[in-house]
This record gives structure tokens, C-alpha cells and sequence, in this order.
């Protein structure tokens, strides 16, 4: 019987070979990385806004700290203003 192989095998089996983790734990891990970087602009912003917030943060320097990190993702956005990241969050 073949074994079924995905597009990221490759990675998988880079893992495997250079960590501790087994096969099982290195699929997980790939898949976690490649949902974290599925996510969108706006649940970005959405999800960090209610992270910081939920840390004690005010709007003001949340926003702030939210276009600081944006340019920094793996696929950066267009550069957002703060006006456009508050109307992400509030509609």
C-alpha cells in the first residue's frame, strides 16, 4: 500500500530529522504554524486587540502596538491607519 504523502512532507520530515519531535508532533506543529499564518488581516487585528485588552491595555496604545506589529507578519498588509485598524475591530 502507498503511504499518502502531503504537500508539506518535506518540512515534516525536515523536522523529524533535525528535532527531537516526533512524526506525529512535527505534523501538529506545521499545521499550527501554517493556521497562525492562514489568518486573516482583520482576525488579526480582532484577535490582538482582545489580547491586549484582556492584558490591560487602552485603545490608544493598543492600536498603536497592533500597526507596529503588522508590517512584521510573514505576508505584511498594506501599511493601516489607526482609524482604519479601530474601524476593523468596531465596524
Amino acid at each position: 500500500m502507498l503511504e499518502r504523502r502531503t504537500s508539506h512532507d518535506d518540512l515534516i520530515d525536515h523536522l523529524v530529522r533535525s528535532t527531537a519531535l516526533r512524526r506525529g508532533e512535527a505534523v501538529r506543529v506545521v499545521l499550527d504554524v501554517l493556521a497562525f499564518f492562514d489568518e486573516t488581516t482583520e482576525e488579526f487585528v480582532r484577535r490582538r486587540h482582545r489580547e491586549l485588552q484582556a492584558g490591560g491595555g487602552v485603545n490608544t496604545e493598543i492600536f498603536e502596538r497592533i500597526a507596529a506589529e503588522l508590517p512584521h507578519r510573514a505576508v505584511a498588509p498594506p501599511e493601516l491607519s489607526l482609524r482604519q485598524l479601530r474601524r476593523i475591530v468596531y465596524g
